[in-house]
């Protein structure tokens, strides 16, 4: 069975968001080990110089790589990712599952990923040219690694 971790920079702080993950939680069980690993966001002023942003990003990218195992297939959630459809996605974690044992989904803080995150990525993955509130994504992006699932297990869930 794949394990799949969805690495996340910061806390869900709304309820419905948390009931939503927590149903795809229970439902991706049937498919894998899925597991959600939160990370402290870095406190910064909205009015941040290029250099206080750096450093940012480095420390949640530290933070972020040492949750990666050196024979995790890392997926970096990001703007200048890919785009892959829900059938191109359940494809790509079979082929994974066939290469590792565990998959990493990373989603960045407010400023995104580091340049070394981005760089231990295998793949690069967006969804969209549109930016979302790292809360909701988390949750969307939980539905599409179970949709990927059902899609494979010939599920009626995906029509």
């Amino acid at each position: 069975m794949l394990n799949v971790n969805l690495i996340c920079v910061g806390n869900l702080k709304e309820k419905f968001f948390t009931d939503a993950l927590n149903e795809y939680k229970k439902r991706l069980q049937r498919y894998c080990k899925f597991t959600v690993i939160e990370l402290p966001e870095e406190k910064i002023a909205d009015q941040s110089t290029q250099s206080q942003i750096e450093k940012t990003l480095q420390k949640e990218g530290e933070r972020i790589l040492s949750k990666v195992g050196k024979s995790d297939y890392v997926i970096a959630m990001c703007i200048e990712g890919k785009m892959l459809s829900s059938e191109e996605l359940s494809l790509k974690l079979s082929d994974i599952s066939m290469q590792s044992g565990t998959v990493d989904f990373i989603i960045g803080g407010s400023w995104g990923l580091s340049g070394d995150v981005k760089n231990r990525a295998d793949f690069k993955l967006s969804v969209s040219k549109m930016t979302f509130p790292h809360q909701l994504f988390r949750v969307m992006l939980s539905e599409q690694i179970y949709r990927a699932f059902s899609i494979s297990a010939n599920a009626k869930y995906h029509k």
